[in-house]
């Protein structure tokens, strides 16, 4: 199973206490695939989908999604492979300088 962890900014977005304030939430998805994975975390957590992706089923531009340490390159071909032990993490992206 893939793990999938939420930053801590992204508390505000699930329904469900996140536990103690300023930690990551961590879940699990069977799933192969990046988008069947964020699927069964938007079933879990429906408010987030509307963060994390926009009206056409892109990453918003203000969401930064790492695979196994690697930023995805393509935010609207969400259709890449997982392996069993991926880690999934989606943080809220920053910018500046």
């Amino acid at each position: 199973m893939a793990k999938i962890v939420l930053a801590p900014a992204l508390a505000r977005w699930l329904q469900e206490p996140a536990g103690a304030q300023g930690t990551e939430t961590t879940t699990v998805a069977q799933a192969a695939h990046l988008d069947a994975a964020l699927e069964e975390l938007f079933a879990r957590y429906p408010r987030l989908r509307s963060y994390v992706l926009d009206e056409h089923g892109a990453v918003r531009h203000h969401v930064a999604i790492f695979v196994d340490g690697t930023a995805i390159g393509d935010k609207r071909r969400l259709h890449q492979p997982l392996a069993v032990d991926s880690e999934v993490y989606v943080m809220q992206a920053l910018s500046g300088g």
